[in-house]
């Protein structure tokens, strides 16, 4: 599957592309990975169209938000991947503090088309997001993926990805604040 599968940065110019992905699944219709950026009085304000016009403007921005995955050319899945300092959820969250200084990356929300599950697509998103943060400067990407040992999980509490899927891509658990959301990392350089 990984030769008939491309990435590329969320650019303004595959707008289209990246509404299909998030307009197949509930909770990215209305989410539009704004819950990372914004504070939660805005967030939830903006539930929908608010959050919509939220993200049209982010994608417009000089640094992409994320990459946009395609299967055969159609587009099939999203990864959000930025600088962790972007994150406001982030910076206020005692789950997901930072474990150190160190400037990292994160990623940190994975949709996948529903024609397209269960076919490891967000393995491949995942491969690409480290690929994309490493040329950008990343020393370190961080995520805080679904531990589904620890707790049993519906498919869309599985946003963040799951744990078994970045300890096969080489994360180490750093800490574990919640029972079922480890924070993981991975050297990029």
């Amino acid at each position: 599957m990984q030769d008939r599968f491309s990435s590329f940065p969320a650019t303004a110019d595959r707008l289209a592309d990246i509404e299909a992905v998030f307009d197949d699944c509930a909770d990215g219709r209305n989410c539009r990975c704004a819950y990372w950026y914004l504070p939660n009085a805005d967030y939830k304000a903006g539930w929908g169209e608010g959050n919509r016009n939220w993200f049209r403007s982010l994608v417009a921005e000089p640094r992409p938000p994320g990459i946009l995955g395609y299967l055969e050319n159609e587009p099939a899945g999203w990864c959000g991947v930025a600088p962790r300092a972007v994150f406001d959820r982030l910076r206020r969250s005692k789950p997901f503090a930072a474990v150190d200084d160190r400037p990292v990356w994160s990623t940190n929300c994975f949709i996948v088309r529903k024609p397209f599950r269960r076919q490891g697509l967000s393995r491949l998103l995942l491969k690409y997001a480290v690929e994309f943060a490493t040329v950008n400067g990343a020393a370190c990407l961080e995520a805080y993926p679904v531990d589904q040992a620890a707790r049993a999980s519906n498919g869309a509490e599985l946003y963040p990805g799951t744990l078994s899927m970045f300890l096969d891509a080489g994360f180490a658990e750093v800490a574990r604040r919640l029972p079922a959301r480890p924070i993981v990392r991975l050297e990029c350089r």
